[in-house]
């Protein structure tokens, strides 16, 4: 399961401020808060040591957690002939630390439907960065012991469009921790969004991707990741490496075309 104190700082899993059913499930290295009313995580939070990653062969088949009902989380049926895929949360990659075993083990426990999330297959180069961003900060952090903590979930929004009987989520947030060179190591933070919303059309009641166009990616207050998700993202909040704004709304978000484009100090 996710660990708080991983960082050596303790970093509390964000926790839902808004209505709704939810169920903490437990994986190793990572845990999921899933809403079981909309079939989705309302967050994932997940440890990551890049000092000990392992490149394992990619193993794994989605499946359904007999913990939860199946009528509470997404299965197959939502991913079946359309161009949505299955996007992984939690990254399979990134609980893969460790022994060779237990990387194995955690890896395979992200294939657990609870951990996906609808997205639409037509990424542009966008994914590429989405992806890139844990790897981008591991960078970073290479000065101390390569250690992050990882945050992801969609923005389960009131008015999603529905598809399927499951509302799709038009966004995505992220938010990456680690602790700083300085003595003693300080927090430090930075949060992320990913907009869908251009790609994808239910008004016709069925499912079109947009061939053309792409998501959106932005480095955004962690503040304001908060507001939008629904969330208490407790100490990460103060740790935001973003300066602190008076700019309402997203006209304080930072687009991100590469990596390049990161505030990370």
């Amino acid at each position: 399961m996710y660990d708080e104190e991983f960082l050596g700082i303790r970093v509390p899993l964000p926790r839902a401020t808004v209505p709704g059913e939810l169920r903490e499930l437990a994986y190793p290295r990572f845990t999921v808060l899933l809403d079981t009313r909309r079939r989705l995580a309302r967050v994932t939070g997940v440890n990551v040591d890049g000092a000990t990653l392992l490149d394992l062969p990619r193993e794994g088949e989605w499946r359904l957690d007999e913990r939860v009902p199946a009528a509470a989380q997404t299965g197959p049926e939502l991913y079946a002939r359309n161009d949505l895929d299955r996007g992984h949360l939690v990254r399979r990659r990134d609980p893969g630390w460790g022994t060779p075993a237990e990387a194995r083990t955690a890896m395979a426990a992200t294939f657990f439907y609870p951990n996906a999330a609808p997205q639409a297959s037509a990424f542009n180069q966008s994914k590429d960065l989405w992806l890139g961003l844990e790897d981008h900060v591991l960078e970073y952090a290479d000065a101390t012991d390569q250690r992050i903590s990882a945050f992801t979930a969609p923005v389960l929004a009131d008015d999603d469009p529905v598809y399927r009987a499951v509302g799709i989520p038009r966004r995505f947030w992220k938010i990456v921790a680690w602790a700083d060179a300085s003595p003693g190591g300080r927090l430090r933070a930075a949060g992320f969004v990913l907009d869908q919303s251009e790609l994808l059309d239910v008004s016709e009641g069925a499912l079109t991707v947009a061939p053309l166009g792409g998501f959106r990616t932005f480095q955004a207050p962690i503040a304001h990741v908060e507001r939008l998700a629904g969330i208490d993202a407790g100490p990460l909040v103060d740790a935001d490496v973003l300066p602190r704004t008076t700019v309402r709304g997203e006209a304080a978000w930072r687009p991100l075309r590469t990596v390049d484009d990161i505030v990370l100090r």
